[in-house]
């Protein structure tokens, strides 16, 4: 087989992929509403407050890239002050301090909420 063909049906795997995953999210969606409405349920569950959302995902956001930032500088003194090979210190600490900054969002963001 060719590469243009790989990369042809790649793409076509990909995208289909993606317009699978949209269709089944809208129809489950869509029926779930309709038997919500049957039911007569309260349609304010429908409701999403986006200001509250944008909040919380530049919080999390904001903490990520002042963990990665961090971890940069950590793993710069650390290469300077040990004999850590470079990679090994950059990449160990930016991991380590962008998940403490999306740990330390998660908990900003729960109290944001009460």
């Amino acid at each position: 087989m060719g590469e243009g063909f790989v990369a042809i049906m790649f793409f076509i795997t990909f995208f289909g992929a993606i317009f699978g995953v949209a269709y089944f999210y809208f129809t489950t969606r869509n029926r779930e509403r309709l038997a919500l409405i049957e039911k007569n349920a309260d349609p304010a569950i429908f409701k999403v407050e986006p200001v509250n959302i944008l909040k919380k995902f530049s919080i999390k956001l904001g903490m990520l890239f002042i963990g990665g930032g961090l971890g940069v500088l950590v793993g710069n003194i650390l290469t300077v002050t040990t004999r850590l090979e470079e990679p090994v210190s950059y990449l160990a600490m930016i991991f380590m301090f962008a998940g403490a900054g999306l740990v330390a969002s998660y908990f900003v963001a729960r109290k944001i909420k009460d």
